[in-house]
């Protein structure tokens, strides 16, 4: 057994180095199928992670262990954010996707990360998939992607290779299991080419961890956003905390939006998935789902630098919504698809 693996599971803490040696035997290891061993050990590794989060230290030298071994994305446009959520909150539909559009739509470059449902009923690669929208295959195709729409749905290859490594390893074994770590990490070990990130924390997240490892993440400042509701999103008819390097900023329910509503108005709609989805992107899927995409694209504004007024953003996003012009970006980015795809 690995000692990083052995130290892991007497509670003791692991230092770099030690992850790095793990990493370099995963690598080192024949392709084709497993070995129990091999297989056994990745298991447990992930449970423990799953089962509890170790101290601090180890926790930032396990993140920094698999991104310095990440390709680097290139320089980051300016007020360029990312939105991605930890998952495992209140069942909601696809906010923080809606919200990206929407922040795109009102001139905020978007490069948005997600993953496949672990917890929820379609995550934001679900959804996509489901819409016909493509996911970037590498840091150029996300930079050609920014720089045609404004907006960009990075692919896998954001994520450390190792993570890949170790999927392999466990066939026939899944990810699945292990999807609430995986969902509470992936946010910081995603290399992306923007200068800030709004990454909701779940009330199942452990959110001081978070904070901790908020300041390594790779090449952009990241808000860390929290509420009353247990929820992953800012919600308007919730108490919002945000921790950012600059500080905290509380946003009492109605401070900015309504605070009629409540978590029913946002529930996911499995049996009309994309249909719903595109309502929402004109603001026809009810108010308190119009003001909660405003709301968190709001965020995104103020997080890029690009705007210093919470009232000023969210009135600005709510007549995008009005106009429809966030559905209309998707609309362009589907036909895009198609062209793609049939050329």
């Amino acid at each position: 057994m690995h000692p990083a693996l052995i130290a892991l599971l007497a509670g003791r803490p692991v230092p770099l180095e030690a992850w790095r040696t793990w990493w370099d035997q995963l690598e080192q290891r024949p392709p084709g199928p497993a070995r129990d061993s091999d297989r056994a050990q990745a298991a447990a590794l992930l449970a423990s992670l799953t089962t509890r989060l170790p101290d601090p230290a180890t926790l930032t030298a396990l993140t920094t262990s698999l991104t310095e071994r990440s390709p680097h994305p290139g320089p980051a446009l300016a007020g360029s954010v990312n939105i991605v959520g930890t998952g495992g909150g209140p069942a909601t539909f696809n906010l923080s996707t809606a919200a990206a559009l929407t922040a795109a739509a009102i001139g905020i470059p978007v490069v948005k990360t997600g993953s496949r449902a672990y917890t929820s009923t379609a995550g934001s690669v679900d959804l996509l998939e489901r819409l016909g929208i493509t996911l970037t295959s590498s840091h150029a195709h996300t930079a050609d992607h920014l720089a045609d729409h404004g907006i960009a749905f990075a692919g896998p290859h954001v994520y450390p290779p190792q993570l890949t490594r170790l999927a392999r390893t466990l066939h026939p074994l899944t990810l699945k299991p292990f999807g609430h770590f995986l969902n509470t990490l992936g946010p910081l070990l995603a290399t992306v080419p923007v200068t800030a990130q709004l990454t909701g924390a779940s009330h199942t997240a452990p959110l001081e961890a978070l904070r901790h490892l908020a300041p390594t993440a790779r090449g952009r400042t990241v808000w860390l956003a929290a509420n009353t509701a247990g929820a992953d999103e800012l919600l308007p008819f919730a108490d919002n905390t945000l921790h950012t390097p600059q500080g905290t900023i509380h946003l009492p329910a109605g401070a900015v939006a309504p605070d009629s509503g409540s978590l029913a108005d946002l529930a996911p709609r499995p049996e009309r998935l994309t249909e719903h989805f595109l309502q929402a992107l004109e603001g026809r899927a009810g108010p308190t789902a119009t003001h909660t995409i405003a709301l968190n694209a709001a965020a995104l504004a103020l997080a890029s630098g690009r705007h210093t007024r919470w009232h000023t953003a969210h009135q600005q996003a709510l007549a995008a919504l009005a106009d429809g012009t966030p559905r209309a970006l998707a609309e362009r980015l589907r036909t895009r698809h198609r062209q793609v795809t049939h050329a």
